[in-house]
């Protein structure tokens, strides 16, 4: 995924923020704000290119609090699509919040 045509999208405001994204954020204290400074400033940990409808990634981003940021870029529209965002725990990531736990 080109993360640099993703953080355009979001500085365009070309973002569709799914329902069960922003009821997530909302159930999880996760702002808007927030999701985009995760996208704009953070780094790709996981890429899956066989999602469907798009491909999707996991950006993960650490400033007041750790966020992961699950989207997918629609190469046709220039658009982003925010699927979920959450703060990573210890029970799935190592101590450096991007590795996964081997289940």
């Amino acid at each position: 995924m080109d993360i640099e045509k993703t953080r355009k999208s979001v500085t365009d405001q070309k973002i569709n923020w799914q329902i069960h994204a922003l009821a997530r954020m909302l159930e999880r204290g996760i702002s808007r704000e927030e999701v985009k400074e995760a996208i704009l400033y953070g780094e790709i940990i996981e890429e899956y290119p066989n999602d469907y409808p798009l491909p999707s990634c996991l950006i993960f981003y650490k400033d007041i609090k750790p966020l992961h940021i699950v989207l997918s870029y629609d190469e046709t529209n220039h658009a982003t699509y925010i699927i979920t965002a959450y703060q990573p725990d210890l029970n799935h990531f190592e101590t450096d919040l991007k590795t996964r736990r081997r289940q």
